[in-house]
């Protein structure tokens, strides 16, 4: 069965938590016993049964080394499997949603019908689209707070497609919802007979899987190099099959040889890789692979360069100043590169800004010069090698490269 990666996005608060118990219970994807134990825990405390508690109790367990079923992040419906990818809501975790986004094929974005957008939900939002992700549904959730009216639904609708529309995101529906009552998750509500829409699960089925990253162009990222009998380049697939006996190219230097062998421990004759597979290899002719260097297929390589135009978003308390220099880090590759601002945006109001520095949670339109060649590419094309953090002593944003 197919599987589709899920991030689920929004303002702090907004009912992240209990949409993802809901559809673990509507989608009967808990781990056997687990909501009659959370109930039985609810009832004792007086409290009605919450479905954020589901999650809470998921991820106590988690963080106390108990295995538990991998219902966790998991849901199933009748076309495929859903892995729900952590994305934290909290302003301060901006860094491990952009990470958590980057994963996703697909996003759920959500909004609390009483208060409406607000400040993370901009920001959440402007990072799918920075981050290129296409396939957004929308779910306006506590409808039972408004006692489901129409009239606010619509009010947050207008305000959604408004903003929506101004960072070029295209939502497949706006399904208003109340996770904790479950109307139109699973089903359809009979709260809300005015919505003639789809389910949220229904929109989820509508999205398409990304092809298998095996297919894409073959990318190899050597990690290090172990010296034995012989010198073994490892490092990790990136896109594409690593394919014994084919030819190579050596990025940046241009070197062409083939791999002799894949080597993997404990196994022999090994005969291919695939994408995400960590791997060594050893070429044909004596080259001297070193960490940072890209490994392609003569034909389809990459390109090594010294410019090249990303999206940004500062998270250091720390600004960046127009041209400063600053460490980039992109796969295993590392050099020195200087930062030149063409749109710098508030990641809250989404304004434009003419300023010379980047401050903490601003975003831009940037380009970026390297001391060194770097192997970089469009990130819709190929993720890992279009995706790049800048770091003084530590990480101070994240980036992806457009062009």
């Amino acid at each position: 069965m197919e599987q589709l990666k899920l991030v689920i996005v929004g303002h702090v608060d907004h009912g992240k938590s209990t949409l993802i118990g809901r559809l673990l219970y509507d989608t009967n994807s808990l781990p056997e016993g687990k909501f009659e134990e959370i109930k039985s825990v609810c009832e004792a405390l007086g409290k009605e049964v919450e479905f954020g508690y589901v999650m809470d109790n998921l991820e106590e367990e988690r963080d106390q080394g108990i295995t538990i079923d991998t219902a966790q992040t998991f849901f199933k419906t009748d076309k495929r499997d859903y892995v729900i990818i952590d994305a934290p809501g909290h302003v301060e975790f901006v860094k491990n949603m952009i990470t958590g986004a980057s994963q996703a094929e697909a996003a759920i974005l959500i909004v609390d019908a009483d208060e409406g957008v607000q400040e993370q939900t901009r920001r959440h939002a402007y990072i799918l689209s920075m981050l290129g992700l296409k396939q957004v549904v929308v779910v306006v959730n506590k409808m039972d707070l408004v006692e489901y009216k129409q009239e606010r639904f619509n009010e947050v609708n207008s305000e959604l497609i408004k903003f929506l529309d101004e960072i070029k995101i295209e939502p497949s529906a706006i399904i208003p919802i109340s996770s904790k009552e479950g109307d139109n998750i699973a089903n359809k509500s009979e709260n809300m007979d005015w919505y003639e829409g789809i389910t949220v699960l229904d929109a989820l089925d509508t999205f398409n899987v990304h092809p298998s990253a095996n297919e894409k162009k073959f990318r190899f990222a050597v990690q290090d190099v172990y010296k034995h009998d012989k010198r073994i380049n490892v490092g990790r697939v990136e896109s594409g099959m690593m394919k014994s006996g084919e030819e190579i190219i050596v990025l940046p230097s241009g070197e062409k040889t083939s791999i002799e062998s894949i080597e993997e421990f404990m196994k022999e004759n090994v005969e291919n890789a695939e994408s995400g597979e960590s791997t060594g290899f050893v070429t044909k002719d004596k080259l001297f692979l070193d960490r940072g260097n890209i490994i392609c297929y003569p034909g389809e390589e990459a390109q090594a360069v010294k410019e090249f135009k990303a999206h940004i978003f500062w998270m250091s308390k720390e600004p960046l100043q127009k041209g400063e220099r600053i460490i980039l880090k992109c796969s295993t590759q590392e050099t020195v590169c200087t930062v030149e601002f063409d749109k710098v945006r508030n990641s809250s109001t989404l304004e434009e800004v003419d300023k010379d520095i980047l401050e903490n949670r601003d975003v831009a339109d940037v380009v970026i010069t390297t001391d060194e060649p770097i192997v970089v590419e469009n990130f819709n094309e190929i993720e890992e090698l279009g995706r790049f953090v800048l770091e003084r002593l530590n990480t101070c944003a994240g980036g992806i490269v457009t062009k």
